[in-house]
């Protein structure tokens, strides 16, 4: 733990670099390749002083080899060229691919806290936009620190040497470049096109897996998210190498296009037998060198605010990943727990207390209260009394400030985070979906292995099976994003089935027949009697029509429990709870109770 600390501490640049390293011979060769490009352009102005001084002299052999030598160093520069920067964008690109697949599996590691914290929205653009930026650093700003570098040196060294510096003159070139422009623009366009449908994959499956988080952990799904997160992240990496080599396809062509047209000028010069005076080339090569500084030396003065964008978008990266993951606050006590059986059910909650971190209001306030295995407890009370606080608790989404819940007479901090979830099934009214087929949403995360049979049994006990045939493609209908193709009532049947499927031992339902119509409702009441003879069923509502046959009710008010027993012992010893009703009586029809 000390080592991760000590990492954490690192300054953002040296956490980069760290990241980088494993590709060291893949920057090496980088490097390589725009060292050749800076030797070829220095190649040039080295050779033009040879060229002005004696390859116009009859009775000279350069106009015989400088053509060779000088096309020779065109294939090169063009080598160097495409694979220093083809190789920087390819390490670029994985940088920001391990970043992206690093920060986004923490997201599935991060407590019920951190979520409350921050918008789904600005998480989102932190994989998305701010590694982007961190990408622009490994890339274009290292392509110019170290091309530019190299260009400055050599062309100095040039000067110092023999005081020959190339001046080149593109003014010929630009029919040509407005070709090439034009062609190869088409393709760029397309490709633009599919990297912003690859960014909309990437972050539609990343808001689902921060706003579905809940849902994730509890049917252990992170090994699933990952892997589509990691197909559309690479299918998003490969469409930016095929931008990044068609960029360079096109600067290629301008660059063989100019080596061409300066042979073509190189022999007609060579042809003219006309003798020209030396200090001419010094001229020409002293005032080429001055000019062809200007360019890198700019890139150069500004390259450090593109390094300071991407260093500030590293730290924003980094800070989110330094955020301990709930394994790593329970890491003590998950590995003294020996509680990987499944559960009876039994839970006591022992003088429970808990007040929201950011503001000082009590959620709870020494609640204490016991669910015995096949009975069922309602919690109601208006919003805001604790109720969904309080059962957030049973799979440690929140930690209480004091008191204790305990699972079978152990603490449920003392159970091992995973096999705590395994223990406990949700339906909230919030039904969190995703962009899947009917069947894939049912047989979800941990749930995927299922038998055919056991998710067939599910759906029939949720009473899914009436809908799904009709659909065109029966349980293989893809549902939409959110499960929006969906009416209310069907969603939380599919939330239904998915938790009978779990068969887990404790089943939460968080107002989850809020949206369905008295006949679903019905549905949902029934199997909910099917499940509550053999495990613990906790029950949220703030109506009191769907639970007035509970085995416990409890009122709470103001995070406390105002009372608790049957229906009709309530009525009688709770005044909060005779509002409650008659508030009921009033907006709701009469419906089938549990």
């Amino acid at each position: 733990m000390n080592a991760n600390i000590a990492q954490q501490r690192k300054p953002g640049w040296q956490r980069l670099l760290g990241m980088i390293r494993p590709y060291w011979p893949w920057f090496l060769l980088a490097v390589v390749g725009l060292l050749l490009d800076s030797i070829a352009q220095s190649g040039f102005i080295f050779l033009l002083r040879p060229l002005i001084d004696e390859g116009f002299s009859a009775e000279s052999a350069v106009g015989q080899w400088l053509p060779l030598v000088m096309f020779a160093l065109i294939v090169m520069r063009v080598l160097g060229n495409f694979s220093g920067i083809y190789t920087t964008v390819w390490i670029g690109r994985k940088v920001v691919n391990t970043m992206r697949a690093g920060l986004f599996g923490h997201y599935l590691l991060l407590p019920q806290r951190f979520f409350d914290q921050h918008s789904a929205g600005d998480l989102v653009s932190k994989v998305t936009y701010n590694t982007d930026q961190v990408a622009q650093a490994a890339t274009t700003g290292m392509i110019t620190a170290v091309r530019d570098s190299l260009t400055v040196v050599g062309l100095v060294t040039v000067m110092l040497l023999q005081s020959l510096v190339l001046s080149l003159t593109l003014a010929v070139l630009l029919p040509v470049v407005a070709i090439v422009t034009s062609v190869i623009s088409r393709r760029f366009r397309r490709l633009s096109r599919k990297i912003q449908d690859s960014m909309g994959g990437l972050t539609h499956v990343t808001e689902e897996a921060v706003r579905g988080h809940q849902v994730v952990k509890l049917f252990a799904g992170e090994a699933y998210e990952r892997q589509r997160f990691a197909r559309h992240n690479e299918s998003n990496r490969r469409l930016h190498q095929k931008l990044t080599a068609t960029q360079l396809l096109s600067s290629s062509l301008v660059q063989v296009f100019a080596g061409i047209a300066l042979l073509i000028l190189l022999y007609l010069a060579t042809q003219q037998r006309v003798d020209l005076n030396i200090s001419a080339g010094v001229f020409i090569s002293v005032l080429g060198a001055m000019v062809a500084m200007i360019a890198p030396m700019k890139r150069l003065t500004n390259v450090h605010v593109q390094f300071q964008k991407a260093l500030a978008a590293a730290d924003s990266v980094f800070e989110i990943m330094d955020q301990a993951s709930e394994q790593e606050a329970a890491r003590n006590t998950d590995a003294a727990a020996n509680t990987s059986h499944r559960s009876s059910g039994h839970i006591s909650i022992l003088n429970i207390s808990y007040r929201y971190p950011e503001r000082n209001e009590i959620a709870l306030d020494q609640v204490s209260l016991v669910l015995r295995p096949g009975t069922v407890t309602a919690l109601v009370g208006r919003s805001g009394s604790g109720k969904t606080t309080l059962a957030s608790m049973l799979p440690r989404f929140l930690q209480p400030d004091s008191g204790s819940i305990q699972l079978d007479g152990v603490d449920v901090q003392d159970w091992p985070l995973a096999s705590l979830r395994e223990q406990i099934a949700y339906v909230g009214q919030d039904v969190v979906l995703f962009n899947d087929t009917l069947y894939q949403n049912i047989a979800y995360g941990a749930l995927s292995g299922s038998d055919r049979d056991q998710v067939l049994r599910a759906i029939r006990a949720a009473h899914v099976d009436e809908f799904a045939e009709q659909l065109p493609q029966g349980l293989d209908t893809p549902i939409g994003d959110r499960g929006h193709l969906l009416s209310g009532g069907q969603r939380q049947r599919l939330a239904l089935a998915r938790a009978l499927l779990k068969d887990a031992p404790i089943l939460i339902m968080d107002e989850a027949t809020s949206s369905l119509d008295n006949l679903s409702q019905q549905f949902i009441q029934e199997a909910v009697q099917q499940l509550q003879h053999n495990r613990t069923v906790l029950i949220i509502a703030h109506r009191l029509h769907t639970i007035e046959h509970a085995d416990n009710i409890v009122m709470l008010v103001d995070g406390r429990i105002d009372a608790q027993g049957g229906h009709q012992q309530l009525l009688a010893s709770s005044a909060a709870y005779r509002e409650l009703q008659q508030a009921g009586d009033v907006d709701l029809p009469a419906a089938e109770t549990l």
